[in-house]
C-alpha cells in the first residue's frame, strides 16, 4: 500500500467524490460486523504506517483538534512546567459540546517541521489517531469516514476495504 501525502482540500474532494458509495458500503459493513474486520484493518494500518511518515503530513495537527481529558491537561501542564490554571488560560477553551480543546489551529505545539514539542506527553486522542488500529473498528466507521478528509492513511484503508469481499 503506497500512500501519498494529500492536503486536507484534496482529501475532502476525494472523500466527497465517493461519499454516497462509501456511506452505503459502511452501512452494510456496520450491519454485518465481520469477524475478521479488525484483523484486516489492523494489517492495513501497520502496512500503511510502514510506508507513510506522519511527519510528511501532520494534517491532523494542522486542521483538527483533540478533545482533551483532565489527565491530558495535567500531563501537558507538567511537561511544560506550568500550573494547570495557567496552562488552561493560555491554551484551552471549552467547545460547543463542553469539551476541552486547544484554542488555536494548527496545534500550538506543532513546529514548522511537523514535529510536536510535547510528543511524549501528547493527548490521548493524538496518541490514538487515526484509530485504524482500534479494536471493534466497526464501531467507528462513521468517524473513520470523516477522518478520510484529514488523514491519507484512513482514506487508503477505507478505499481498500471497499475492494474486499465482505
Amino acid at each position: 500500500m503506497k500512500i501519498e501525502y494529500k492536503t486536507p482540500e484534496e482529501l475532502k474532494l476525494l472523500t466527497n467524490k465517493t461519499r454516497p458509495e462509501t456511506i452505503a458500503f459502511l452501512k452494510k459493513l456496520k450491519k454485518k460486523k465481520p469477524k475478521k474486520l479488525d484483523d484486516v484493518v489492523h494489517e492495513m494500518h501497520y502496512e500503511a504506517f510502514n510506508n507513510f511518515d506522519c511527519l510528511d503530513c501532520a494534517n491532523c495537527c494542522k486542521t483538527i483538534g483533540p478533545r482533551l481529558t483532565g489527565k491530558d491537561i495535567e500531563r501537558l501542564a507538567k511537561h511544560l512546567k506550568m500550573k494547570i490554571a495557567d496552562f488552561m488560560e493560555q491554551y484551552i477553551r471549552t467547545d460547543e459540546d463542553s469539551d476541552f480543546v486547544f484554542k488555536d489551529h494548527p496545534c500550538p505545539f506543532l513546529l514548522p517541521d511537523n514535529y510536536c514539542i510535547v510528543y511524549e506527553s501528547r493527548p490521548k486522542a493524538c496518541r490514538e489517531y487515526p484509530h485504524t488500529d482500534r479494536k471493534r473498528f466497526y464501531q467507528i466507521l462513521d468517524l473513520s469516514h470523516k477522518n478520510c478528509e484529514t488523514c491519507p492513511v484512513v482514506l487508503e484503508v477505507i478505499d481498500e476495504l471497499k475492494t474486499k469481499n465482505w
